[in-house]
């Protein structure tokens, strides 16, 4: 029987905190979706028509909201060099720095839309950043145990942060000034704040201080991490098990980039893999809802406010990362994204159908909507928000978890930058042309999210195993064993994944091997 590391709740704790940085970045995401139809912003930042009244051409709006995610998409890559070099610690401080300055240059921007761009990039390079190295830390430091769930809380951190936005925004958006905007906006740099104060004093990840020889260092996290003494059996354990597979991870030099595409242990599937799942998951519908609902649902004329229905938007998808804890350690991961695909695109379909059929043009003043429009705008914001849960409970998570714990210690940092780069690419694609196409074809954009959700399912049915309950060495013999995705569920390994140089005899534990 093999021992596991025990859930101490200091580990649990540690994982809540660091996963702040995806509140950080959630947060973000939201509150600029209130902000594109706030009269002040729009002065501010807007275009003057013909008619003396300033708008937010779909131009303006496309590169507002996605500048952000060209900046999220150069950190992501940029935190593959300092997660080494600065450490997983050094790293969070550092970038956190880096958004927080970001969102101080957006809050201070007065009728000056290039000093709003030149924030929103800063801040998303911090954000970006922080999307791949809070999945790494948590990775390298929670139990196998408990691991789909410590990473999973990832989301309901980056959920929460959408939430809260909106909630700051229903508030701020009645107040007559620049206030309205520059309050939720501005309070990013409280979060920002929290999360540099905090990390202070948190630990370094194990992993990382045996990896670069800081033995000592190592053991006195491991020991707190566990709530044991440094002299613990189970701490020495750990670390000669941690310190033999980096050892053998690190043979042939430092890794490259071009590793991560190796044919050995087949990186490269799961390179690919964790890449996919990111440029699935931004397609999936749900980031439209979050960048443009506010805008969208005005247009829907839906019998509530934009800003209410947005923010019941956020608190469902709260509720949806609730249950996704429970279900990505009980269903398993292909589980959850081959329900979660099919359920999300019946509902894309409806919407595009009834949006299509039903809507008023874009513009139409609410006095002359039709009960036709009305009943079918009530038809796609209930649609919207059964998808929303949908996304939240399977795809939103699952996603970040399978890129957490598919990837051997040597090449982790950099396969986890390919698939947060791809998430990010993705994203500011999204964010770019979402507006533009709406433009065009109005509510059918949900004709391509549903054409991406089949490919999805297809995609996961053909190409992702099951890796619950797997270590990390237990990942490499499942792809090495070249099992078909479709059979791995319930697979088990072969091999008895131990080393005798780790093998301990003490006391009640005599026989008992712990796993990578």
């Amino acid at each position: 029987m093999t021992r596991d590391v025990p859930t101490r709740r200091r580990a649990v704790l540690l994982a809540i905190f660091i996963a702040f940085g995806g509140f950080l970045f959630g947060y973000d995401i939201g509150v600029i979706s209130g902000c594109l139809i706030m009269p002040d912003f729009i002065r501010q930042f807007g275009q003057e028509g013909t008619n003396g009244q300033y708008y937010l051409s779909s131009s303006r709006q496309s590169i507002i909201v996605s500048i952000l995610s060209a900046g999220t998409f150069c950190g992501a890559i940029a935190q593959a060099f300092t997660s080494d070099r600065l450490g997983r610690r050094g790293s969070i401080l550092f970038w956190s720095a880096i958004f927080t300055v970001g969102v101080a240059i957006q809050t201070s921007a007065t009728y000056s839309l290039v000093q709003l761009l030149i924030g929103r990039y800063i801040a998303g390079l911090g954000a970006g950043s922080l999307s791949a190295i809070v999945p790494l830390y948590n990775g390298e430091t929670a139990p196998k145990s408990i691991r789909g769930t410590i990473l999973a809380i990832y989301q309901v951190q980056i959920i929460s942060g959408v939430f809260l936005s909106y909630v700051f925004e229903l508030g701020s958006h009645t107040i007559n000034n620049s206030a309205s905007w520059r309050l939720p906006i501005g309070l990013q740099m409280v979060w920002g704040i929290i999360i540099l104060s905090g990390m202070f004093f948190l630990p370094e990840s194990p992993r990382h201080l045996l990896g670069t020889g800081r033995g000592d260092e190592a053991r006195k996290v491991i020991a707190e991490l566990n709530g044991v003494p440094e002299d613990d059996p189970l701490v020495i354990e750990i670390v000669r098990e941690l310190d033999f597979a980096i050892r053998a991870e690190n043979e042939g030099g430092k890794a490259t980039w071009l590793e991560c595409f190796s044919t050995k242990n087949a990186l490269w599937r799961r390179t690919i893999n964790g890449m996919m799942l990111q440029f699935i998951q931004q397609l999936n519908g749900q980031n439209f809802y979050y960048f443009y609902g506010d805008t969208f649902f005005q247009s829907a004329g839906a019998g509530l406010s934009p800003y209410i229905i947005q923010t019941v938007l956020g608190a469902v998808s709260v509720f949806g990362t609730l249950p996704a804890l429970y279900f990505i350690e009980t269903w398993g991961r292909r589980k959850s994204l081959l329900l979660g695909a099919s359920a999300q695109a019946v509902c894309a379909l409806i919407v595009a159908v009834v949006g299509h059929a039903t809507l008023a043009p874009t513009g139409t003043p609410t006095s002359a909507l039709t009960p036709r429009n009305r009943a079918g705008g009530n038809v796609v914001v209930t649609f919207a928000v059964f998808q929303v849960f949908i996304f939240n409970t399977t795809w939103g998570s699952t996603p970040w978890v399978y890129l957490g714990e598919s990837f051997p210690l040597r090449v982790r940092p950099k396969s986890i930058a390919f698939g947060c780069a791809t998430n990010w690419f993705w994203n500011f694609m999204l964010s770019f042309f979402s507006p533009r196409i709406v433009d065009r074809i109005g509510p059918m954009i949900m004709f391509v999210f549903f054409g991406m959700l089949v490919f999805g399912y297809i995609y996961v049915y053909f190409a992702i195993p099951e890796t619950k309950g797997l270590t990390l060495e237990e990942v490499d013999e499942l792809y090495r064993s070249g099992i078909a995705p479709w059979r791995s569920v319930g697979w088990r390994p072969s091999e008895k994944h131990y080393h005798p140089e780790v093998y301990e005899k003490q006391g009640s534990d005599s026989g008992k091997l712990l796993e990578i």
